[in-house]
């Protein structure tokens, strides 16, 4: 054998290693390969999912609030109308009250106390200023002193009026100077 001739057959034994090793692995079949794109995958599936998490539990929140918030205007509104309805009951007592049937009294300032905790303000606005949204003006008596004042005074109230957590439940009825 020639030195010429085993030069050669080395030659021929690396390209032929060459072509059987360009045969099985080319890049886009290698195992590396596969398991990063399966990777990114995982990690897109992983942010899609966490996206979703994220958003669900904001919506979930925020209905939570709104529920709580619809349940407190609900009860809100239900104590409101058992005020309401409880309010023939003190204009009757305020009235036996103005004819003498003092034993009434306390029945009276007893409600009163048990429902002002809760947001009841009564109106009983004598000597103040004539205030439209909370005071319904039936009677009118012109005065002679302020002619050149727009301003009217409450001489008389006819029915007092009731405030319930800042919304009057209903207006005193007044009679005005002015």
């Amino acid at each position: 054998m020639s030195p010429d001739s085993s030069k050669e057959e080395l030659q021929a034994e690396a390209d032929e290693t060459e072509v059987v090793s360009s045969e099985t692995e080319t890049p886009a079949d290698s195992p590396i390969e596969d398991e990063k794109d399966e990777l990114s995958q995982l990690i897109s599936e992983r942010d899609s999912y966490l996206d979703d998490l994220q958003r669900v539990t904001a919506e979930f929140s925020n209905f939570r609030k709104q529920s709580a918030k619809r349940s407190a205007e609900v009860g809100a509104r239900s104590q409101a109308e058992l005020i309401e309805k409880l309010l023939p009951v003190l204009d009757a007592c305020d009235l036996a009250i103005e004819h003498g049937a003092n034993d009434v009294a306390p029945i009276r300032e007893a409600l009163i106390t048990a429902f002002e905790p809760s947001g009841l303000q009564v109106l009983d606005p004598l000597d103040s200023v004539f205030d439209p949204t909370c005071h319904e003006a039936v009677l009118h008596e012109a005065s002679e002193e302020n002619q050149g004042s727009n301003e009217q005074i409450v001489i008389e109230v006819l029915r007092r009026g009731y405030i319930w957590s800042d919304h009057v439940l209903r207006p005193a009825m007044v009679k005005v100077r002015g």
